[in-house]
């Protein structure tokens, strides 16, 4: 054999040999797969993702597509718990392509489209899981949501909401919590680098939370974050700060190691002068195994309320309280309204019949999503009723396709939250929102029958919600009022010399601003007053039905001023003989005054009176603005007429026949 051919042999089957003791090192040293499955079981989702991530670029896509379709699952399930949502939806996509089964895949794959916003394809996702899981909760739920989602995205709300940059570092920041009701200061976890432990989250792959602090400085704006000092912050992670109503004790959730899993715990800390204690471990039960997270204590300071997923609950994770003052026994569920099969978290309690909580199991855009359910009274009569919660999703902007969640009230409708909206990594960040107040209005004029202006006139305005308002109108007669929504209002008008007028309404409940317009028109006492609507057959005196309309508002007119004595006076126009209409308007007053009898104005204050044709009309400015043909101070008398074209005849006739009222006394003593 050739000396030559005999040495490459040799070199070959040296280099081979050499390669596969580096393959067996690298299978011996290098990233295993029980490595990231026992990661992923203990939550330490980041280390996980990274060994899987690894184990997938290092196999072939056709001689291993099995597995590595299982390690892009594995890699899915890492990405969601870490609110990657299109990380996750990448790689449940590569386990579909290669095949890899799993009963829950699609499933999965829907709830990472539905975090991404991509609603349209979560739905098909959805509804391909259902054909397997008909009876799926979750995936109806995520369907219900999808479809609810674009168009919360159309409403919106009123409620306005910007990143809060001073809180904001590079990594996360979440769970901003007032520390008591002067706002002073406001508490907020951080796992920013200056953060105290020196350990990296296994979880996050971030450093461990701590809680950091602001305060406002005399001119009432934010200093710098601070980290707490005192033996608050520790190696673990630290976060999720609630108070006591006075501020003395803080209660805090820890991430703590007991063997495996990573478990979470309540802790209190109590405030001396400016530091806070070490925290003491706060015993909810005597179960080791359950985690205890997202502590609120009532504004009254009696409950504290927690998530758990200690057995006894709906599902996933609950929020249950317990009675600070009476611990034995006093440990509740808030019960299937409020908790559902999937995760609700970091409650707030505003008052005995408001919270606001964070949830992903009902219907939402993705992730968490913030909720707000009010308390509905018990029927009293019906002693077997049990509490009754409506439930609202705060909807856009509140509300992303992300995790939105850990709201804080500051001063009315305003204050913080946390959500990691916009960020690849999943990253959390504390965003700032308000709710303007509505502006909703009343506004008119208040002028005599002619339209003119009343001078010194004043509107008192009563709700049914206890307000109680009064202004003086301008010179030009307007005025106006701000309202609240959904409530009953009655007003009235009133001057010297002038007959006091009222109006009853209600504003509308809608959640936008609103301008209503109400004009009143007074009656200056004697002066004769024109009612206006009041008709008649031709050549009779019997009142016709649409007359009642303004007859009733004469009858109200009365009975808010019981002292007046009226005359009721009828006119004619020119045509007949004089002394046929004035019996003829002497018949029709009289019908008027026997209306008003009949519907309960004593007859001692009515005084009928027939004026024929005998007392034409002066022009008004209100009468000019309806019929501008006639100049203002214009006498509609017999001889003017005759001196107009026909159709204005026929006006200036009808102006003429009319009926009015002149108040004569005002001191009438039943």
């Amino acid at each position: 054999m050739n000396l030559n051919l005999m040495k490459r042999i040799v070199y070959i089957t040296v280099g081979l040999l050499l390669a596969s003791v580096l393959l067996s090192l690298t299978s011996c040293f290098g990233p295993k797969l029980k490595d990231a499955d026992e990661a992923y079981d203990r939550g330490e989702y980041f280390d996980a993702a990274t060994i899987y991530r690894k184990l997938y670029n290092r196999y072939n896509r056709k001689e291993d597509a099995w597995l590595r379709g299982e390690l892009a699952f594995q890699l899915g399930m890492c990405h969601l718990k870490l609110n990657q949502g299109n990380r996750a939806t990448a790689a449940f996509q590569n386990a579909i392509r290669y095949e890899y089964e799993n009963p829950k895949l699609m499933l999965l794959l829907a709830q990472s489209q539905q975090r991404d916003g991509l609603y349209a394809a979560a739905i098909n996702s959805y509804n391909s899981y259902l054909e397997t899981d008909p009876d799926s909760w979750e995936a109806k739920a995520g369907i219900r949501g999808c479809e609810l989602a674009p168009q919360w995205k159309e409403e919106g709300s009123r409620y306005i909401v910007k990143q809060a940059k001073m809180f904001n570092s590079r990594r996360s920041d979440y769970c901003p919590m007032y520390l008591d009701k002067n706002l002073e200061y406001i508490y907020f976890t951080s796992t920013r680098e200056n953060a105290t432990g020196e350990l990296r989250s296994e979880i996050t792959g971030t450093k461990k939370g701590d809680i950091f602090f602001f305060k406002r400085d005399e001119k009432g704006n934010l200093t710098r974050p601070e980290l707490v000092e005192g033996g608050l912050n520790t190696e673990h992670d630290e976060g999720a700060p609630a108070f006591s109503p006075d501020g003395s004790t803080m209660y805090l959730a820890r991430a703590v190691r007991q063997d495996w899993p990573t478990a979470v715990e309540i802790y209190t800390s109590t405030r001396s002068e400016a530091k806070w204690n070490a925290p003491q471990k706060f015993e909810i039960t005597a179960d080791t195994l359950s985690n205890y997270s997202d502590p609120f204590v009532s504004p009254d300071g009696q409950w504290l309320f927690f998530v758990s997923d200690m057995p006894g609950g709906q599902g996933g994770t609950d929020i249950w309280r317990i009675n600070l003052k009476d611990k034995h026994g006093t440990l509740e569920n808030l019960g299937p309204q409020i908790n559902t099969k999937g995760n609700e978290r970091f409650p707030n309690v505003r008052t005995d019949s408001l919270l606001y909580f964070a949830s992903d199991g009902h219907p939402g855009m993705g992730g968490l999503d913030l909720f707000v359910a009010t308390l509905q009274p018990r029927d009293e009569n019906d002693r077997t009723a049990m509490d009754s919660w409506v439930i609202e999703n705060m909807g856009v902007p509140m509300n992303s396709s992300a995790d939105d969640f850990g709201i804080t009230f500051g001063k009315g409708e305003s204050g913080f939250f946390s959500s990691n909206r916009g960020d690849a990594r999943g990253y959390d960040h504390v965003f700032s929102f308000i709710k303007p107040d509505l502006q909703i209005w009343i506004s008119g004029y208040v002028v005599d029958k002619d339209d003119e202006p009343v001078p010194n006139a004043t509107i008192r305005i009563v709700g049914d919600d206890g307000s109680n308002q009064k202004t003086a109108a301008k010179p030009d007669g307007s005025f106006r009022f701000d309202l609240q929504r959904g409530v009953k209002y009655a007003m009235m008008a009133s001057a010297d010399g002038y007959l006091n007028s009222r109006q009853e309404f209600e504003s509308d409940a809608a959640e936008e601003d609103a301008e209503y317009n109400v004009d009143f028109i007074l009656a200056a006492m004697f002066k004769a007053q024109i009612i206006e609507n009041i008709f008649y057959d031709f050549d009779k005196a019997v009142l016709r039905d649409e007359s009642k309309l303004a007859l009733d508002s004469m009858v109200m007119l009365l009975k808010d001023h019981p002292n007046i004595v009226i005359e009721m006076a009828s006119h004619t126009d020119r045509i007949g003989s004089e002394k046929y209409n004035q019996g003829l308007s002497q018949r029709r007053a009289q019908s008027v005054v026997d209306y008003l009898i009949a519907n309960g104005i004593p007859r001692e204050r009515l005084k009928p009176a027939g004026y024929g044709e005998s007392r034409p009309k002066t022009v008004t400015k209100r009468i000019h603005s309806q019929y501008p043909q006639f100049e203002e101070g214009t006498t509609l008398t017999e001889e003017f007429i005759k001196t107009l074209s026909k159709e204005d005849q026929e006006a200036a006739d009808q102006i003429n026949r009319r009926t009015e009222f002149t108040v004569l006394d005002t001191e009438f003593q039943y």
